[in-house]
């Protein structure tokens, strides 16, 4: 018996992919009431898909691999049905796109695997790369593979390393894979196992170069995928509740529910824990809700490890619905432990955030703020976990971008908070008399950025500093105002708006 799907699960290129419940609601409200008007605010698109036969709707979050991006898209790629992508920086700030694989060239059947969901990559230290697919493979319900890079050339090679059975085995995988210490692979389905409600699974090399699989425990599963910490317990979300799978030193695990979500107290529990759960090295469990909090629209907990009583206390730290709405994705955290994570709706135009839970070590507690709301030309629902690096947050939204088919992303949650000022050189002047006017922004943003001198005209930036020169003013008063549109490093800013009068 398998869990009902809120997703269609095996499109045709160019038919409508979703319907129903995961995205039918929110996607078709938010793509009815988005904006175009620029956005250029701490985050930078890196990457806007265009469909077959590039990728598009990418679900799953991204993977970083010798400097470059990795990562899946449920839909698009050579077939229509999904593809695995690589981006390369350029150097000058920009990527270069390369489609690694297309899922399903051989149609209907799709042998080797068909609509990766939820589903990130993971590489091994030879560089080879490994994911899931939802559907597909020799009995239908989704497949491990591999991608072997190529040592000439852009073709990479993939191997089948599990064809999924269905009940008992496991079924329809979703949101990736992870590794533990001695090189096994560990993943969540979303169907399958004993009762047919979805299972974790291992996948353990053989010796003999393949690999063999185990169900390592029969969960009612969602979308959120696994986290495992030093001693190799494994956390898994559940549909109320969330599972530890312990080693039992027989090569099986032992799960245990640690907590469990109780519909009647959503508003102070949460309800339905859809995200990926991150540990600390205290023990401390971090996920999202899509439901419950104060406001009903998701929640972020905490669950408070006592190691001497090996219990879990949880704590709500913030409840949805001031700004984003129903997140997906779990959270990330930076080495301060600051929290970050993005919603599939809510914000300043209903497509969601990326947010911050910035942590008070001396008080314990978190504050929010909306990092960058999405509106469309950005990306528009984010339903994959972020990736922390080297300061920054990367992640995918499934729609939205140049071409509607969604994006890569980055965003800066440390950028510079600018100020804008401007002057004019006389004030006021006469009809026909040039008039210059200076604006400056501190901090100094690199060379060349512009200055736009609302409504006359726009020049670029030296040191922080930009001049317009103008004669052909109207006399009377027009107003002036210098606009800094920022970049992904400092946050835009304009200056005191004022009058420049024009006399005869």
């Amino acid at each position: 018996m398998h869990k009902q799907v809120n997703f269609a699960v095996a499109p045709k290129a160019g038919a409508t992919k979703l319907a129903t419940v995961i995205r039918g609601a929110i996607i078709l409200a938010v793509l009815a009431m988005l904006v175009v008007a620029a956005q250029a605010q701490t985050e930078q698109v890196l990457w806007n898909f265009t469909g077959t036969p590039d990728g598009e709707n990418p679900y799953g979050g991204v993977t970083f691999s010798n400097g470059n991006i990795f990562g899946t898209t449920y839909n698009g790629g050579a077939y229509g049905y999904g593809s695995v992508y690589e981006l390369t920086p350029t150097g000058t700030g920009t990527y270069n796109e390369t489609v690694i694989y297309s899922f399903c060239e051989s149609s209907p059947s799709c042998p080797d695997g068909q609509n990766p969901v939820f589903a990130s990559v993971v590489f091994d230290s030879k560089g080879n790369l490994y994911g899931t697919t939802f559907v597909g493979g020799s009995s239908g319900d989704g497949v491990v593979y591999e991608l072997t890079p190529p040592t000439t050339g852009t073709t990479w090679t993939e191997t089948v390393l599990w064809n999924f059975a269905g009940e008992p085995d496991a079924a329809n995988p979703v949101n990736g894979l992870i590794w533990d210490s001695a090189g096994n692979l560990y993943g969540t389905a979303f169907n399958g196992g004993a009762g047919g409600n979805g299972a974790v699974f291992e996948l353990s090399p053989n010796g003999s170069g393949g690999w063999t699989e185990q169900v390592a425990a029969n969960i009612n599963s969602t979308y959120g995928g696994l986290a495992i910490d030093g001693s190799g317990n494994i956390y898994a979300p559940e549909a109320n509740s969330l599972a530890k799978l312990e080693p039992n030193g027989s090569g099986g695990y032992d799960p245990v529910t640690i907590f469990s979500f109780n519909p009647s107290d959503a508003t102070t529990e949460g309800e339905t824990p859809n995200g990926t759960p991150i540990v600390d090295s205290e023990g401390n469990v971090y996920g999202t809700t899509t439901k419950g909090g104060k406001n009903s629209d998701g929640a972020v907990y905490k669950l408070v490890y006592n190691s001497t009583k090996n219990t879990y206390t949880e704590k709500i730290i913030y409840s949805f619905g001031a700004s984003g709405t129903v997140p997906y994705a779990g959270v990330v955290a930076d080495p301060s432990g600051n929290l970050y994570g993005a919603t599939t709706a809510g914000g300043k135009n209903g497509a969601g955030v990326v947010y911050e839970l910035a942590y008070n070590s001396s008080k314990g507690t978190y504050a929010e703020k909306t990092l960058q709301p999405f509106i469309g030309e950005n990306g528009a629902v984010a339903y994959a976990g972020l990736v922390y690096n080297g300061g920054y947050i990367y992640g995918t939204t499934y729609d939205g971008g140049a071409d509607g088919e969604g994006t890569v992303f980055v965003v800066n949650p440390d950028a510079a908070v600018t100020t804008t000022t401007c002057v004019s050189s006389v004030n006021p002047s006469t009809l026909g008399e040039a008039v210059t006017f200076t604006a400056t922004v501190t901090p100094a943003p690199p060379n060349g950025e512009v200055i736009v001198f609302e409504p006359v005209g726009q020049a670029p930036m030296t040191n922080g500093v930009a001049t317009f020169t103008v004669s052909d003013l109207k006399v009377g008063s027009t107003k002036i105002t210098a606009v800094y549109s920022g970049d992904l490093n400092f946050i835009t800013s304009k200056s005191v708006s004022f009058e420049q009068v024009v006399e005869k």
